[in-house]
């Protein structure tokens, strides 16, 4: 987040910066900020240790169903019963994948705790995305998420502070930096603005749907470089959970 602050700085003055912006502006922003940027992230971050990288990433795929539920909840929007079927055949992808890492675990309780911090995980990302499909129209999609992860590299430095020894930054190996500035770019900087302006042209619910490639990359990925197992009930389990979710915002017809 170091490293990434300097594009969302450079993004955010190329956007309008902080002119005509209200106070329920910065509200939203600062909200979406910690949700979507910071709290998503420090849960995905803690289930990663207990569970495999494939069941997270499928779980965390589950997030344009949240994105109905909460719309359905707080919004008032209506879908038809097939939307809920193709809602129920991805958590049921999940569920088939869990029983995988629970039957790997040698902790089950650890299996559980992880797959609850990647669910929150799932939880605030959506809310993250309902908000910033709400706003974007008014603040501008590039502004929202410069502003808005600038927000969260504030959160994260701060939580850094408060938790490590703030020398110990400055300790590390060379390679450390050297990923840590890939990431800040590549894996930061870069997928935050191409979201952002996927919200803006697609919609949250369309964004999601597409999004769902990164579920098969992350399964192969995580064979091919962690040598995770990769085993017929994972593969099912997401192939499900890519189903439901590409059915479920193809069916429901919104942006």
């Amino acid at each position: 987040m170091l490293f990434a602050a300097p594009f969302f700085l450079l993004l955010a003055r190329q956007s309008g910066g902080a002119a005509n912006l209200e106070r329920r502006d910065w509200t939203w922003i600062l909200a979406l900020g910690l949700l979507g940027y910071y709290l998503s992230s420090l849960f995905d971050f803690f289930s990663l240790l207990t569970i495999s990288a494939a069941l997270e990433r499928m779980t965390l795929f589950l997030y344009p169903t949240l994105v109905l539920l909460l719309s359905t909840l707080f919004l008032k929007k209506r879908y038809p019963l097939h939307v809920w079927g193709a809602v129920l055949l991805s958590y049921l992808g999940v569920a088939l994948a869990f029983a995988h890492d629970l039957a790997e675990s040698t902790l089950a309780a650890d299996a559980w705790k992880g797959l609850g911090w990647v669910l929150a995980s799932t939880f605030t990302y959506a809310l993250y995305l309902i908000g910033t499909g709400e706003v974007v129209g008014r603040i501008g999609a590039t502004r929202m998420a410069a502003l808005g992860t600038l927000v969260a590299c504030i959160a994260v430095l701060v939580h850094f502070s408060v938790t490590e020894p703030v020398a110990s930054i400055l300790h590390l190996p060379w390679q450390v930096y050297a990923i840590g500035l890939a990431m800040g770019v590549f894996s930061t900087a870069l997928p935050v603005w191409c979201l952002s302006q996927a919200i803006r042209l697609l919609g949250a619910g369309r964004t999601a749907s597409v999004g769902t490639l990164g579920l098969a990359l992350t399964l192969l990925m995580s064979w091919g470089f962690l040598g995770e197992a990769l085993s017929l009930e994972q593969v099912a389990g997401a192939a499900l959970v890519v189903l439901g979710v590409t059915l479920a915002n193809r069916q429901k017809g919104s942006r």
